[in-house]
C-alpha cells in the first residue's frame, strides 16, 4: 500500500498549464514546481533531463504559472511573477542577463500575449478596480493604458500583422461577450464578433483567448452557441461565424497550425479527452492521440508545423509532457511525474452511469478497494466535485486514492449541473442546488449499496466547494440517507452569501438563481443552513482559516448545528484560504476525516500511526469557546 506521503508526493512535473515552444524548435518551456519553487524550466522535444532556466540573480518564485510566453525572436520569456510583492510582468534574458521588471501596475493580471515582433507583449490588468488592455513596450519599458470601459477587458491577443489588439468584452452579468478589434495604440476599436449567453465564471478564462489564423483571415473562439462548447471562427473584421469542427462535445485548446492549414483541440467524451485537428477551412477531423483513460490538454504546435506537445493525465498519475508526430502519430513522452512504482499501487476507477429519479442519465467513477488488493471496510463515499459547472474526469485525484487505501469503496458522480455533458444537462440544477442534483447524488448511493463489499448502512458524503454545499444538502434536505457527511469548505447559506462573497461567487449566484431581490425565495430554497433543524446525520464541518468574510460560511453552518443540538465537529487549517491546500494541512485533514468516517460507520479503529495523528474528538463536539463569542 502506498503511503499518504508518498501519494501527496505525486506532482506534475510539467505542472498544469500549457508548455510552450521555444521560436527555434529546440526546446519546450513548461513551469513547474521543481527543486522546491515556482520556476520555469525547458525540456528537449526529444527527452531528456528538465533544465532549470537562469533568471539572474534568484528564480521565477512565486510564478504565477499559466502567464510566461516566449517572444518570437527567441531572445525573451515573458513571465507574471509576485516576487517582487505584487504580480508583475518580468522579463527572463536569454542572453544570461539579469531579469527585468516589464510593470509596476500594482494589480492582478490576468492574460499575456506577444506581438509578432517581439517589440511589446499584451496583458489585461485590474489596477483601476476592473480589467482593461495594457500594452507594455519592451525596449522603453514603458505601459500603456488601452482602455477604460467599467466592463471587464480581457485576454487579448496581437492580430497575425502585429497592427491590431483583439481582446474580450464581457457584459456585467459574465454572460455575454463581444470580441473587439482596436489599433495597437487603441484607437478605433469594433466589435467583430459576439457571443452570448455563455456564463463565464472565470471572467474571461472559459471563452478564452480570441485567436487569430496566421494568414489573419480568421479569428478563432469558443461559443456555447451550439448547445455544446465548440470552436467557432469568425472573419477578422466582422462577419458570420462558422463552426470549426462540429461535434456534440465540447472542446477546449485551440491552436492553429503555423501554415494556417490546420485546427488541433481537445475533445471531452465522458471525462476522457483526446486530440484532434480539422483542416481549416473545414473537413474531417483526424484523432492523433486516443487515451483509453485519460485526459490530454494544452496542446502546441511546434514552429515547423511537424509537431504537437500536450499534456496527459490519468487517474493514476498526474499531468506528464509528451510530443505526438502529427504525420505518423507516433508519440513520445518527455517528463515521467510518478514517485517509483507508484501507478500499479493506485485504483484505476470503473466507469459506470445510472438512472436517476426522473430519468436522467447520471455518469460516475467508481473507485473500489479490491482493484489494489485491500479488503472493502464496507463504507460507500459519494465524493462530490466542486462547481456546479464542473467535471469529475479521468484524472489523478489523490484525495480519493488515500480513501481508497484504507477500504473505502468511493462514487464520484456528475450529476445534473455538471459541464461536459451539453447545455442542457448543464443547465438542470440552475435554480434548484440541493434538490434534483442531490437526487442524483443519492441514487448513485443506492448503486453503491449494491455491490457485496458495501453495507447499506455506512453511507457517507464529502466533497470540496460545491461538494461541500451538497454536503450540508444532504444533512439539512435528506436526513437519514447518509451516516456522515463532511462538508469541505462548503457554503450553507445563500441570502447571505451575496453580502459576503467574492464577486465571481456572486455572479454565479446571479447566473444560477436570478437576483437576490427578485429570488429570495430560491436562494432560501437552496439554503441548508434553514432546515438544519431536521438533521439527524452527524456532520464534521471544514475549512481553512482564510483572510475574508468567506470563512464565516462554514463557521455559520456550525454555530446552525450547534443551536440545534445536532452532533457535529468542527476544524480550521492554519495559514490557508476557505480552502485546505497545503501538503501538511490537506495531510492532517485526511487523516482527521478518516477518524471521523470510523467513528460514526462503526469501522474498525485506524492503524495505531494513523489514529494518533487525527486531531478530532471521539464524539459529539460542543462549539469551541472562541466560536460563541
Amino acid at each position: 500500500m502506498i503511503s499518504i506521503d508518498q501519494l501527496l508526493a505525486i506532482t506534475s512535473i510539467p505542472g498544469q498549464e500549457s508548455p510552450r515552444w521555444m521560436p527555434d524548435g529546440e526546446r519546450i518551456v513548461f513551469a513547474s514546481g521543481l527543486g522546491g519553487g515556482g520556476d520555469l524550466w525547458s525540456i528537449a522535444p526529444k527527452g531528456g533531463c528538465p533544465v532549470r532556466l537562469s533568471v539572474g540573480m534568484g528564480r521565477v518564485g512565486h510564478l504565477a504559472a499559466s502567464l510566461f510566453a516566449p517572444s518570437p525572436d527567441g531572445r525573451f520569456i515573458a513571465y507574471v511573477s509576485q516576487k517582487s510583492g505584487a504580480y508583475e510582468v518580468w522579463l527572463w534574458m536569454a542572453d544570461g542577463e539579469p531579469d527585468r521588471q516589464l510593470t509596476r501596475l500594482g494589480g492582478a493580471i490576468e492574460s499575456l500575449a506577444w506581438s509578432p515582433d517581439s517589440s511589446a507583449v499584451v496583458i489585461s490588468a485590474n489596477r483601476y478596480g476592473a480589467y482593461d488592455i495594457y500594452r507594455v513596450d519592451v525596449p522603453d519599458v514603458q505601459t500603456h493604458r488601452l482602455t477604460s470601459d467599467p466592463r471587464y477587458e480581457v485576454y487579448a491577443s496581437f492580430t497575425a500583422d502585429g497592427e491590431d489588439i483583439l481582446y474580450v468584452r464581457l457584459d456585467e452579468r459574465w454572460v455575454d461577450h463581444e470580441i473587439v478589434r482596436m489599433s495597437r495604440d487603441g484607437g478605433n476599436p469594433r466589435t467583430i464578433a459576439r457571443d452570448e449567453d455563455f456564463f463565464d465564471y472565470h471572467y474571461g478564462r472559459t471563452l478564452g483567448y480570441p485567436t487569430p489564423s496566421p494568414d489573419g483571415g480568421w479569428v478563432a473562439f469558443r461559443s456555447h452557441r451550439s448547445g455544446w462548447i465548440t470552436y467557432w471562427a469568425a472573419p477578422a473584421n466582422g462577419g458570420e461565424a462558422r463552426p470549426l469542427a462540429p461535434q456534440a462535445a465540447d472542446q477546449e485548446g485551440g491552436a492553429w497550425s503555423p501554415d494556417g492549414a490546420w485546427f488541433a483541440y481537445t475533445s471531452n467524451r465522458n471525462g476522457t479527452v483526446d486530440l484532434r485537428v480539422v483542416p481549416a477551412d473545414g473537413g474531417e477531423p483526424r484523432v492523433l492521440v486516443s487515451p483509453e483513460l485519460g485526459v490530454v490538454s494544452h496542446p502546441q504546435w511546434s514552429p515547423d508545423g511537424r509537431h504537437l506537445s500536450f499534456l496527459l493525465a490519468t487517474p493514476t498519475g498526474p499531468n506528464d509532457l509528451h510530443v505526438v508526430d502529427v504525420e505518423n502519430e507516433r508519440v513520445t513522452r518527455l517528463t515521467d511525474s510518478a514517485v517509483g512504482a507508484t501507478a500499479s499501487m493506485l485504483a484505476t476507477p470503473e466507469k459506470i452511469a445510472y438512472t436517476s429519479f426522473d430519468g436522467e442519465t447520471i455518469h460516475a467513477y467508481l473507485y473500489r478497494p479490491r482493484a489494489i488488493g485491500v479488503p472493502a471496510n464496507g463504507a460507500g463515499v459519494l465524493f462530490i466535485h466542486g462547481g456546479p459547472t464542473s467535471q469529475f474526469m479521468d484524472t489523478f485525484q489523490p484525495q480519493v486514492q488515500f480513501f481508497v487505501q484504507r477500504g473505502y469503496t468511493l462514487l464520484l458522480p456528475n450529476p445534473r449541473g455538471s459541464s461536459g455533458y451539453g447545455r442542457r444537462f448543464e443547465d438542470l440544477n440552475n435554480g434548484d442546488w440541493g434538490h434534483g442534483d442531490l437526487q442524483d447524488v443519492i441514487f448513485g448511493a443506492e448503486e453503491l449499496k449494491k455491490l457485496d463489499d458495501v453495507d447499506a448502512g455506512k453511507m457517507a458524503i464529502t466533497g470540496t466547494s460545491y461538494g461541500g454545499i451538497m454536503s450540508m444538502a444532504a444533512v439539512a434536505f435528506a436526513p437519514g440517507a447518509f451516516q456522515a457527511a463532511i462538508p469541505m469548505s462548503g457554503y450553507g447559506d445563500f441570502v447571505h452569501m451575496k453580502a459576503e462573497q467574492e464577486l465571481r461567487h456572486i455572479k454565479l449566484l446571479e447566473y444560477e438563481f436570478g437576483t437576490l431581490e427578485e429570488n429570495e425565495e430560491v436562494y432560501r430554497r437552496c439554503s441548508p443552513i434553514f432546515m438544519v433543524a431536521e438533521a439527524t446525520t452527524p456532520c464534521f464541518v471544514i475549512h481553512g482559516t482564510g483572510k475574508y468574510p468567506q470563512s464565516a460560511a462554514g463557521k455559520a453552518f456550525a454555530l446552525a448545528l450547534e443551536r440545534e443540538y445536532k452532533t457535529f465537529a468542527y476544524k480550521t487549517y492554519p495559514g490557508e484560504t476557505y480552502y485546505v491546500a497545503s501538503t501538511p494541512n490537506v495531510r492532517q485533514m485526511l487523516f482527521d476525516m478518516d477518524a471521523f468516517f470510523r467513528l460514526y460507520l462503526d469501522l474498525p479503529p485506524a492503524p495505531a500511526e494513523d489514529a494518533a495523528t487525527a486531531e478530532i474528538a471521539t464524539g459529539p463536539l460542543s462549539i469551541p469557546r472562541d466560536m460563541a463569542e
